[in-house]
């Protein structure tokens, strides 16, 4: 039997080590979350402003697909928030 990990340092300390972990997660609470199918969308956009978003995601090192992903979610996030209140 595997001894617990008590902290999720530890946790994380195993798992980079290679430690089969399996035994350690309680798997019973973990979901899985399917976000729907997937749509592509095309953007005209000026040249500066993703110039701009470049400058933006290499500074953070995030890809710019996934900033604007990110930067998109938020903003629906807020204007439902908006209109619940």
């Amino acid at each position: 039997m595997t001894k617990k990990a008590k902290t999720t340092a530890e946790f994380d300390k195993r798992f980079n080590a290679g430690e089969d972990i399996h035994d350690l997660a309680d798997m019973s609470k973990a979901k899985v979350v399917r976000h729907g199918k997937k749509v592509r969308i095309t953007l005209d956009v000026s040249e500066s402003l993703v110039n701009e978003i470049d400058g933006i995601r290499q500074a953070i090192g995030v890809d710019r697909g996934a900033l604007i992903k990110i930067w998109l979610h938020e903003r629906v996030r807020q204007e439902k928030a908006a209109s619940a209140a």
